[in-house]
């Protein structure tokens, strides 16, 4: 007997039952449009406020949300957030992890769980998070590039994702002292214990990094250095090599290279000719990405160095660094 797919979609969407926790501060009117997206879409509708001073809390509670405060004094992080969100739940078949400067896409549900279904190992499956303003800055089109992974299973997925809750609860959620990465921590432990996470080709969420300066940029880069050491140094020498090439880079163009530069100028004039590395590598890039791409994914070699170096540092003084904020 011939499987009608659509009627098979149409069953899941009836039957399952799905709650989403949004995480957020100072969103204002981001917030507002990312809840009016899930308005009516899923059962329970958990926001989670990290210290907002803008009304986002009342807003949220007016469109009918169910709000709690993070208590600030243990300091924030995106996992904590989510997890305490997660707590509020009672036993979902999936949760929707949404950051608040996020607006949901309509048809996504369909679509993520259509893909559950196609594949029945999948615990996390995620679409494409797509920069809402790309044309306002070169920061924020470096961004709608980075959101759009390929399509398949994955490794990871970002901070919008659709899970299923049990999986996630077994795995006792998200690592709250990550102050970055905790997603793929996450996705990593959960592929260990047998599951899958796969990329789907559906609209997921519009995003607004409003990333309109160096500075934020540099920021963001020099918090993914951070994460790529801390993942490295927990999952560096497991199968999974986790972002252990990821630190190399950083860490051979973004501190070795600049130091062989300035040694072998000071030996010799000629020497500095070695920089001329660098623009050929932009210029290598840009052949793939285009000429802006190309300088800042060098550029931004250094700002990880400075994360790598940065956690190393911290650790090996027996601290944990605060959040790196960007917004």
């Amino acid at each position: 007997m011939a499987l009608d797919w659509q009627q098979v979609k149409g069953c899941l969407m009836q039957d399952a039952v799905i709650d989403a926790v949004v995480i957020g501060r100072n969103e204002g009117a981001r917030l507002i449009a990312c809840l009016r997206s899930l308005q009516g879409r899923v059962r329970r509708l958990v926001y989670i406020d990290s210290g907002s001073t803008d009304g986002s809390v009342e807003a949220a509670r007016a469109l009918g949300a169910e709000v709690a405060a993070l208590d600030m004094r243990l300091g924030f992080t995106a996992a904590r957030a989510r997890n305490a969100g997660l707590a509020m739940l009672e036993s979902p078949e999936f949760v929707q992890f949404v950051d608040g400067d996020c607006e949901m896409q309509p048809g996504w549900f369909a679509a993520a769980l259509a893909g559950f279904a196609e594949h029945p190992a999948a615990v996390v499956v995620c679409g494409r998070r797509r920069e809402r303003f790309p044309e306002a800055s070169a920061y924020n089109r470096l961004a709608d590039r980075e959101w759009d992974t390929p399509v398949g299973q994955a490794l990871a997925c970002g901070g919008d994702a659709l899970m299923r809750f049990a999986a996630v609860q077994a795995a006792e959620g998200y690592d709250a002292s990550l102050i970055a990465g905790e997603e793929p921590d996450l996705c990593l432990r959960l592929r260990r214990a047998g599951g899958e996470v796969w990329r789907i080709e559906a609209e997921m969420t519009l995003h607004d990094a409003n990333l309109l300066r160096f500075g934020p940029w540099w920021q963001r880069m020099v918090r993914a250095g951070y994460a790529f050491a801390e993942g490295a140094a927990r999952y560096g020498a497991a199968p999974e090599r986790h972002w252990v090439v990821e630190v190399r880079r950083a860490i051979l163009w973004g501190l070795v290279l600049p130091v062989a530069v300035v040694l072998a100028g000071f030996l010799h004039p000629l020497g500095w000719f070695l920089a001329l590395i660098y623009p050929v590598q932009v210029l290598r890039l840009a052949r793939r990405g285009g000429l802006a791409w190309g300088f800042f994914t060098v550029m931004g070699k250094f700002a990880e160095a400075q994360g790598v170096i940065s956690y190393w540092v911290n650790r090996l003084r027996g601290r944990r660094r605060g959040l790196i904020e960007y917004k």
